[in-house]
């Protein structure tokens, strides 16, 4: 061969090595661009999942906000309560269907549900306006909000059985809009009634409904009543964590920061136990001013349960006695992973004080007590001027809604959003299979509050 012929095959070999090159560049430049566009498809569509999935739960709370709210304007006995309880009702239904809208599910699906959450807000924004002029319901109109009551239930146990499946990953939404159809259509209202024209309000957002004891998560007082005192360096408020363990379980105690924000400032401390792993550690807040526990948290495992509800109950309040906490009731509570939380008010000449509530964690295994809050009872704790009633028992009855049968009375002070404190009868009755507990003002006699009690497999909660 001649160096012509040598040169020109060297030519094509480097020409076949270049396009060789090229070609598997421009393969990987597609393959990353691919797997780019992948991730950034999969990042966008979880991204719209995680709106739709927010949007839904968002939902499932206005549903249950409307059935709690309509119970309630079954029991209410005066017009002023039955027109508060049912403006939140349309509120909160009109809350529920704009979630809905959001949802990637056909219109026809949607079409009954978005029909009964607009004839709820319909109804309860009516009978609201005629309760405010003074006029109370009717019994046609009673068996109407009960009827939509119903309705309400039954749109919550599906509402309730698909939010499983999401979560669960039995069902995407992707496939929602078709067997979401059956779903959603079990709940349809059938009742005639004028729909409201326009729902593009401005809706607020209202208290949430209390769950975990009456008044629980009440506003605190600006002027903290229970915090007094003088104030203290961390080292000396450290006595009061002594104080509170006890000196002989003490191993060591670590100060773990201050916090000085907001109106009550604390000192935080971090605790070894002497005879207990290193790792598990009593955790506490104290006031800065005065001293008081404010907080504590020992996160140890509870696999047993031996004690029962009523000995959980008296282990706290053994422990509130001893820690000078005196006059303390238990009122409601949860259990849960072989642990009880329980909520403790204030009594003063037998009048439950509820601003007064301290919650205590204990385990159900040795009684111990593993968790400690007392926010509530020390922004409001204080001897209270506690007045004779100027209504009667009986007087108050009266004002009870005819239809709930009264299972136990007694006297009580509420709190209000207001920062301020009512003196009141307490009514425990059922009512349609439902426990509730209406509070009428001893003083005026006017319904003040209604709440739901629920019973859970893991307490008694109230709403």
């Amino acid at each position: 061969m001649g160096i012509r012929e040598k040169l020109l095959d060297f030519k094509r070999r480097l020409s076949d090595r270049k396009m060789y090159s090229i070609v598997i560049v421009i393969i990987a430049a597609v393959s990353i661009f691919g797997i780019y566009q992948y991730k950034h498809a999969a990042n966008l569509r979880q991204e719209l999942d995680n709106q739709y999935n927010r949007a839904f739960y968002d939902m499932v709370g206005y549903v249950q906000n409307v059935e709690t709210l309509l119970a309630k304007s079954l029991i209410t006995a005066t017009p002023v309560r039955t027109a508060t309880t049912l403006q939140e009702a349309w509120r909160q239904s009109n809350l529920a269907q704009t979630n809905l809208g959001q949802l990637p599910v056909s219109q026809p699906v949607l079409a009954n549900t978005s029909k009964f959450l607009i004839q709820v807000g319909d109804l309860s924004n009516t009978l609201n306006n005629q309760n405010i002029r003074g006029k109370p319901l009717s019994s046609a109109q009673y068996k109407t909000v009960e009827q939509l009551y119903n309705y309400s239930v039954s749109l919550g146990k599906s509402l309730g059985n698909l939010q499983n499946q999401l979560a669960d990953g039995r069902l995407r939404w992707g496939e929602l809009a078709d067997k979401g159809t059956s779903l959603f259509k079990k709940t349809s209202a059938n009742i005639s009634m004028k729909q409201i024209q326009d729902i593009d309000k401005t809706f607020q957002n209202y208290p949430t409904l209390i769950y975990d004891g009456p008044f629980s998560d009440h506003m605190t007082s600006a002027e903290l009543k229970g915090l007094t005192g003088n104030e203290m360096s961390q080292e000396q408020a450290k006595k009061s964590v002594i104080e509170f363990i006890g000196q002989d379980r003490i191993k060591d105690i670590l100060d773990a920061g201050k916090n000085d924000t907001g109106t009550m400032k604390t000192y935080s401390y971090s605790v070894s136990l002497k005879n207990t792993p290193e790792d598990r550690k009593i955790n506490i807040g104290v006031t800065q001013k005065g001293g008081h526990v404010y907080w504590m948290l020992y996160n140890r495992p509870v696999t047993a349960k031996k004690l029962e509800m009523d000995q959980a109950k008296k282990k706290g309040l053994e422990f509130l006695e001893s820690k000078g906490y005196k006059n303390m009731g238990d009122t409601y509570y949860l259990t849960e992973d072989n642990t009880a939380t329980i909520n403790y008010a204030y009594k003063q000449q037998n009048v439950v004080v509820y601003p007064d509530l301290i919650k205590l964690k204990i385990a159900l295994d040795t009684g111990e007590i593993t968790g400690f809050e007392a926010k509530a009872y020390i922004s409001a704790h204080t001897g209270r001027n506690i007045p004779k009633p100027a209504i009667s028992l009986e007087e108050a009855k009266k004002k009870i809604n005819s239809r709930m049968k009264i299972l136990s009375s007694g006297l009580a002070i509420i709190p209000t959003n207001h920062k301020t404190e009512i003196f009141c009868y307490e009514f425990k009755g059922k009512l349609n299979d439902k426990d509730f507990i209406v509070y009428i003002n001893a003083e005026t006699g006017e319904e003040e509050d209604i709440l739901m009690i629920v019973n859970t497999p893991n307490g008694i909660l109230t709403m």
